[in-house]
């Protein structure tokens, strides 16, 4: 079919945590082309940052609650067919499995699925869902290895309906919005003259801040003098991550900053940044660390290490030896001169919105489409 000029709908489970950022990524890919994108906010109700994130392109809000994506979602499914009915759109982009879900049932369109997360397929209902809709559907990860989870679910799946497109950052935009190193650290009361380690995620059992806070204690007589861990984030397991630290003996040595807005612009705060993940999917922060030039560490599982290869450090997941090994080095390490020239090569390639739009247009199911 010819996509030349026709609209393109986007479905938006919410705009909740980083999937304004996802819409907004998606909707980048159009920019320059005859393409309009019009993105359905599913949930939530209209607001204006949202709006203004996404411009020049059309929002619509439908306002439902959280219910309302639960069960066979119909009155959900009969807004969407009434919106794909008003105009000629020609693709359906889904971030996440019940948009998607959404979009097949209400629309007889070509639907991108966007996947964030492992274990999308892992139920059956799930599995011969996809398969039901096979011709129309197409299935992106957002890391080689959600992709590789996704065709490991699907495994009669055609090569070219499954492939990834990795998440990126408007790179020139995160780092014109940086915070000075001196007033971040004012600001989050950070010391000035202490060697810091960033760490910023929920506190909940996936991100294993616990086994970060075992590495700090381990290198800490290796370490600069007065050195700090700061963890942004808040969580279920912040009192028991404080009790472990108080355990330790470390506490002293931890500031636990909580929720921070827009905590990325106060990154040049930190001396490195540390993830010490389950199975990132991806890691969006560990992008946002290096649009600030940090040296960074990651443990080696999910989608992180395609991040951080060929940049940074890695580690095996859980090892707490290890991973302090990694903190020991990097404060005795000064980084290369040429260190934040690679950096920003290293974002550019790979993970802008530039070379995302590059790589999109270039995935044979998209120019099947869109031809």
């Amino acid at each position: 079919m010819s996509g030349e000029g026709r609209p393109i709908l986007q479905l938006c489970h919410g705009y909740y945590g980083p999937f304004l950022d996802c819409a907004r990524q998606y909707a980048r890919l159009f920019r320059g082309t005859p393409h309009q994108v019009v993105t359905v906010q599913l949930i939530d109700q209209p607001d204006e940052k949202v709006i203004q994130t996404l411009a020049p392109d059309e929002v619509i809000f439908l306002g439902h609650e959280s219910e309302a994506m639960s069960g066979l979602k119909w009155k959900v499914i009969r807004e969407v067919r009434r919106i794909a009915a008003s105009r000629d759109f020609c693709l359906c982009i889904a971030q996440r499995f019940k948009s998607m879900y959404t979009g097949l049932l209400a629309t007889d369109l070509p639907v991108i699925g966007v996947h964030h997360t492992f274990g999308d397929y892992r139920r059956l209902g799930r599995r011969l869902f996809a398969s039901a809709f096979k011709k129309r559907l197409r299935l992106l990860g957002v890391s080689d290895a959600i992709q590789q989870d996704i065709r490991a679910a699907l495994p009669a799946w055609p090569a070219s309906r499954i492939a990834t497109l990795y998440n990126r950052i408007d790179v020139d935009a995160v780092q014109s919005r940086l915070i000075s190193r001196e007033t971040a650290r004012a600001a989050l009361g950070l010391p000035l003259d202490s060697w810091v380690v960033g760490n910023v995620g929920r506190l909940h059992p996936d991100k294993d801040q616990a086994t970060l806070i075992r590495a700090f204690a381990l290198a800490r007589p290796s370490l600069p003098s007065q050195s700090v861990l700061a963890i942004m984030g808040s969580g279920r397991l912040e009192n028991a991550l404080k009790a472990l630290a108080n355990e330790l003996g470390v506490i002293d040595g931890i500031r636990f900053l909580g929720q921070v807005e827009e905590g990325r612009r106060y990154f040049k705060a930190f001396d490195v940044f540390a993830l010490s993940s389950d199975r990132e999917p991806f890691g969006m922060v560990l992008l946002e660390a290096l649009a600030a030039h940090l040296p960074v560490v990651c443990s080696d599982c999910g989608g992180g290490r395609e991040v951080v290869a060929e940049i940074g450090d890695l580690f095996p997941f859980g090892n707490a030896e290890a991973l302090a090994q990694c903190l020991i080095r990097l404060a005795g390490r000064k980084m290369p001169a040429d260190y934040p020239e690679r950096v920003q090569r290293h974002l550019r390639e790979k993970f802008s919105d530039e070379a995302a739009q590059k790589a999109f247009w270039e995935l044979p199911m998209v120019r099947e489409i869109l031809a």
